[in-house]
């Protein structure tokens, strides 16, 4: 539990304006590229175009919305601690996935966006009723799988990541020209530096200086252009379902399953802000804060849908904010909120953000994507490691790794199947629940030196 009294401001405290807005916008500063980028790392993978700085507008929006409503809490929607809501990375392996289905298909622009809306207005009823039971699901949703998953996760964004890094995937002839490579590298060595100079406010914008930094040197070599910003309008309202909504079962699945992750995600990130402003890890009270927070992730999806962008989810950086201010009070989440919907009403803010060349983005994605990676490992070390964990992380694995370096060996499967299991998010994590369900456990019981779980063996001894 932390410690009350390095709090300067506890949960139900209500900072003076001034300090609230300011712990608000540092808030804001560690989320913001996390709320933006899955939408240009989407928008630029599919091809979207001049709708990327709408989308990007919606994603601040909607992130004010659901950042409002998990701390507010609305009814029973909503966790009631600070925490900020923006777009999920998670989710970005099966969104591509659908979009180039559809792309592969002849479909325009907007009939990825009504494909992907689609999907994911649907997939969010997943983690909504999930949030009801997620006491009951210990057995499948475990740190063995959740680990699995989060790390798959990370591994299977780094090609996206490490493309953009080369010059994205539209770069051509110019695919890996030395020049891309030195900005990617510039990127992750500003990220690098600023994370390790023990500058708490250095630490908390290292991505965001990483991006500013890169694009100056990028302008300075003429790679950067200013003509997205004379297209986009300076003002919109939020038009729910602009672009329409479509469906595809077979696209559904792998969407589903990460609402699944999303949940387990959730239950974490809740749980670490309840220790860090000093409130229980157990008991009703927590309970109650858990169910509520991944019914509000789960509602805010659904609004993300509507309002045309991604799903979200709660923002575990922030937490490191709230260490570094001493200020817990929910109340701050309320002025992030209310600043986060401000800014959503101006796609010429979002784009800003599409004016970053792809060398600059993939070298903080890269970044990102493999902190996301390490973030799984971490679970996973965290448990025993008996030969039961060991064969369901070799099997898992094997099958979400193997589908990403050979996506050729699915290709004679139904075309349903094909959907589900070309996805490695959603093979690695469907295998990790079955292997957790089907092999035995260790049994305390047994004397030592009899069977095969008395001593850890890997699979190659």
């Amino acid at each position: 539990m932390a410690d009350h009294v390095s709090l300067i401001y506890k949960l139900e405290d209500r900072p003076p304006p001034a300090r609230a807005a300011l712990a608000a916008f540092q808030h804001i500063l560690a989320a913001i590229v996390g709320i933006v980028s899955p939408t240009l790392v989407i928008g630029g993978v599919l091809g979207l175009g001049e709708q990327v700085p709408y989308l990007i507008s919606m994603a601040i929006f909607v992130s004010g919305v659901a950042t409002f409503i998990q701390c507010r809490r609305i009814g029973p929607v909503g966790s009631g601690l600070l925490s900020l809501q923006g777009t999920s990375f998670a989710f970005l392996g099966a969104i591509l996935a659908a979009g180039m289905s559809v792309k592969a298909r002849g479909g325009t622009p907007e009939d990825i966006l009504a494909m992907i809306f689609g999907l994911c207005l649907v997939g969010c009823l997943v983690e909504i009723v999930l949030s009801q039971f997620m006491d009951r699901l210990k057995r499948i949703i475990n740190p063995t799988v959740t680990g699995i998953v989060i790390t798959i996760i990370g591994l299977s964004l780094v090609k996206v990541g490490f493309t953009d890094f080369a010059g994205g995937a539209m770069a051509g002839e110019d695919l890996g020209q030395p020049v891309n490579l030195l900005l990617g590298a510039i990127v992750t060595a500003v990220v690098l530096i600023c994370t390790f100079t023990g500058k708490p406010m250095l630490r908390i914008g290292a991505i965001m200086i990483g991006l500013v930094v890169g694009t100056l040197v990028a302008a300075g070599l003429g790679m950067v252009s200013l003509a997205p910003l004379a297209k986009a309008p300076v003002f919109a309202l939020p038009i729910p379902f602009r672009y329409g909504l479509d469906f595809d079962f077979g696209l559904f699945v792998p969407v589903a399953f990460l609402y699944l992750v999303t949940a387990i995600e959730t239950s974490g990130d809740l749980t670490a802000s309840s220790v860090i402003s000093g409130q229980p890890v157990a008991g009703p009270l927590y309970l109650k804060r858990i169910k509520g927070g991944v019914l509000g992730d789960g509602v805010n999806s659904g609004l993300a849908a509507i309002f045309n962008t991604f799903p979200n989810t709660t923002f575990s950086q922030n937490n490191g904010v709230i260490q570094m201010t001493g200020v817990a009070s929910r109340y701050v989440g309320l002025y992030a909120a209310a600043i986060l919907v401000i800014l959503g009403f101006f796609p010429i803010l979002g784009a800003v953000f599409t004016l970053i060349p792809k060398p600059v983005l993939g070298g903080a994605t890269l970044v990102l994507f493999g902190t996301i990676a390490v973030a799984g490992i971490r679970i996973l070390a965290s448990q025993p490691m008996d030969q039961r964990q060991v064969y369901i992380m070799a099997v898992s694995f094997g099958l979400g790794l193997g589908v990403t370096l050979v996506p050729e060996a699915t290709q004679h499967l139904p075309v349903l199947l094909k959907q589900v299991v070309a996805t490695p998010i959603t093979l690695s994590g469907l295998s990790a629940i079955l292997l957790s369900l089907i092999l035995p456990e260790h049994r305390v019981d047994q004397p030592a030196g009899e069977g095969d779980h008395a001593e850890l063996h890997s699979p190659a001894e």
